[in-house]
């Protein structure tokens, strides 16, 4: 059941809901949008009709249009999004403090929102949400890497880590987590349309809007490859699931170096298609 309900007191019988349907399962019948109940498995779920209706007559999956946010007058303008995005940085230095809870939840709920195929949703995120415990698996992890590196050297294609091993041992440099607080993995099922790419679009849209709230972000590929193809056994520890493929990872918190301006790029590699 999807529970599909019109509120025929405020619908205007405008038909937007129906026309913008990407199922196309809602129908006029009667002059009132409506499902039939075998349509009903053929819905998205995407939630247009809810989202598209100008009086707030729709209601869905249970979710009330009251509970929605307002998109008239409100979104940030075009300079404002391409300062964002212009001005997104690698942050490799963070103050040694853990994010209010709030704020940590607070980025995963909007990052939830980010597009998957097929509407499936299924991105899970795995998150180690204080420093300590950071700590505690960096030093055991490297601890197995220094190992790795004494006995047997690391497998083709991996012989690079020597180096950071090496920077570890001599500074202390953490090249897993950059010393960040927090780190957050995605990760969704193998059997998803498109498991990897729902991740990294989730991925993107965490670290889009940490910035707005002064959070900096790091993709960490170093922390990836050693969790999936040298210390697998983290992988269980982390608790993700045995049938999901990581995306990516990602170490966060609050920085400790301040951008003052955005970087310069070439043009975009671009062919236009006559």
């Amino acid at each position: 059941m999807i529970d599909f309900k019109v509120n025929q007191e405020t619908c205007t019988k405008c038909g937007q809901c129906s026309s913008d349907c990407p199922a196309r399962i809602i129908t006029m019948g009667g002059g009132y949008p409506a499902i039939t109940r075998e349509n009903e498995e053929n819905c998205y779920q995407c939630q247009h009709c809810l989202s598209i209706c100008p009086t707030a007559s729709i209601s869905i999956l249970g979710y009330d249009p009251i509970h929605s946010l307002s998109l008239k007058g409100i979104l940030p303008d075009s300079s404002q999004m391409e300062l964002l995005i212009k001005g997104r940085r690698a942050v490799r230095q963070y103050k040694p403090e853990n994010l209010e809870p709030d704020v940590i939840k607070k980025l995963l709920e909007v990052a939830c929102y980010a597009p998957t195929g097929r509407n499936t949703r299924q991105v899970r995120f795995t998150v180690v949400d204080n420093r300590a415990t950071l700590i505690e698996m960096r030093e055991e992890m490297m601890a197995k890497l220094v190992k790795i590196s004494l006995e047997t050297g690391f497998p083709p294609g991996m012989e690079f880590f020597s180096d950071y091993v090496r920077q570890w041992e001599g500074e202390g440099a953490d090249f897993l987590f950059r010393d960040a607080p927090h780190f957050l993995i995605a990760s969704a099922p193998k059997s998803a349309v498109t498991p990897v790419e729902d991740c990294l679009i989730a991925m993107t849209t965490f670290e889009l809007y940490a910035q707005t709230l002064g959070i900096g972000t790091v993709w960490d590929g170093l922390a990836k490859f050693v969790i999936c193809d040298m210390l697998p056994e983290f992988k269980n520890r982390l608790g993700i699931p045995e049938d999901h493929v990581i995306g990516y990872a990602m170490a966060f918190g609050k920085p400790a170096v301040n951008y003052s301006r955005t970087a310069q790029h070439e043009p975009a590699g671009v062919h236009f298609v006559n």
